[in-house]
């Protein structure tokens, strides 16, 4: 993947990927079975772009608007510390965020999906919108995935943030020696 003058400069100052759950970690479906249990689809090679980002000395957190067990046992089951659920203004949390770990917004990347999203999206260093994300989100994005949401679009952002960082060859080096 290239990786633009304008994108690099994004990525550079990166310490923390904030993610959106359905629709960007998973494909957007919830299905239910008849006693009201949710199941979520997540993609196991997103789930271990995280980790390779966590790896590199990226902080994760999610937010999301809904609420489910399902959330909590996948993030803890990848290492994720941080997620918040029933959020219904993501700039509030953002902003908690922002002042209790010291950061800027260019220091900030988050992925999106719908219009709920498009407040913190043009609110941080770098905006990202999944490919299947509507269009006001992708417009409010400074880069679009060529993957969908729970279908490998956080792990292209995850190798983008490694690669954009020149982190890449240490870090594949483990798997190569």
């Amino acid at each position: 993947m290239e990786i633009t003058t304008e994108l690099q400069e994004r990525i550079a100052p990166l310490r923390l990927l904030i993610l959106d759950v359905d629709g960007v970690l998973t494909d957007g479906r919830i299905v239910m079975d008849d006693r009201g249990e949710e199941s979520k689809f997540f993609d196991v090679k997103d789930g271990h772009g995280l980790k390779l980002l966590m790896r590199c000395g990226i902080e994760v957190v999610w937010i999301t608007g809904r609420k489910s067990r399902v959330v909590e046992h996948r993030a803890k089951d990848l290492g994720v510390r941080e997620y918040h659920q029933l959020i219904w203004n993501k700039v509030e949390v953002y902003e908690e965020i922002l002042g209790r770990k010291g950061l800027t917004p260019a220091e900030v990347a988050f992925v999106g999906d719908d219009i709920v999203d498009i407040p913190l999206l043009k609110r941080v260093g770098f905006a990202v919108a999944v490919n299947d994300a509507v269009e006001e989100a992708r417009q409010a994005a400074h880069y679009i995935t060529s993957r969908r949401g729970g279908r490998g679009a956080v792990r292209e952002v995850c190798d983008l943030i490694i690669q954009g960082q020149g982190k890449w060859d240490r870090l594949m080096a483990r798997y190569f020696s």
